[in-house]
């Protein structure tokens, strides 16, 4: 058997990547975590431009790696963790839009299911389901960790969407409660209920209405999120 020497998205080896990544969706995000919260980061993937870091917070070994934009994305970056890296655990740190009235801007999100009307979950795996489920114990630490830190969090069902954009006259109505929009955790559940791992998302309200963050607002100002995820995966 020929030698691991990487994925075609991820030049990392065995080894250089941590059994617990937390999962921005943006590359410079990820960077930005490993250099303000990790110590001794190092990088381990730049291709493509996905930035991956592994490092030590408060003494425990993490990893951090984009996951870009979409399900498609997701999918294809969380599965090589999981599959070829012996990642266990995936956090995603991500930005949302916010559903209910009384959202603000960088009110947090704790995920309980993703809806989606995407055809991932079938066409790659045979579900059926249109919800899928973050580990029940990984969220209910991210809750509590949240409570210790005095965060207010709103927890519900999201719809991961596969369009940004689209015609106002065709947007689709989930058959759920849904309070927030982003594009990814459904694939991310999906993935890890496939391969026997465990997954769990925060997310961040970065637009509402007429009101959205700045790019760099969406790389640095989640700090509140980011730093309950990683005090979160310390016990995993």
């Amino acid at each position: 058997m020929s030698e691991f020497r990487g994925t075609p998205h991820n030049t990392a080896l065995p080894g250089d990547i941590a059994r617990t990544v937390i999962m921005p969706g943006d590359p410079l995000r990820a960077k930005f975590i490993a250099e303000n919260f990790l110590e001794d980061a190092k990088e381990f993937n730049h291709v493509r431009g996905m930035l991956g870091y592994t490092g030590t917070y408060k003494g425990k070994r993490i990893s951090v790696m984009g996951h870009g934009m979409g399900i498609p994305s997701m999918a294809i970056y969380s599965y090589e963790l999981f599959k070829f890296y012996d990642v266990e655990n995936i956090i995603r740190v991500g930005s949302c839009g916010g559903y209910l009235e009384e959202m603000d801007l960088f009110d947090i999100i704790l995920v309980e299911a993703a809806y989606s009307a995407s055809s991932f979950a079938r066409v790659a795996y045979g579900y059926t389901e249109d919800l899928m489920y973050p580990d029940k114990a990984i969220t209910k630490k991210l809750e509590e960790t949240a409570k210790e830190k005095g965060h207010f969090i709103y927890k519900g069902i999201v719809n991961s969407g596969d369009a940004f954009y689209y015609d106002p006259a065709f947007k689709e109505t989930p058959p759920y409660p849904v309070i927030a929009g982003e594009m990814e955790s459904f694939a991310l559940f999906t993935n890890a209920r496939y391969l026997g791992k465990k997954a769990a998302c925060l997310l961040t309200i970065s637009d509402k209405k007429d009101a959205v963050t700045t790019p760099e607002e969406r790389q640095t100002a989640f700090k509140g999120m980011i730093e309950i995820a990683l005090d979160s995966a310390i016990g995993l």
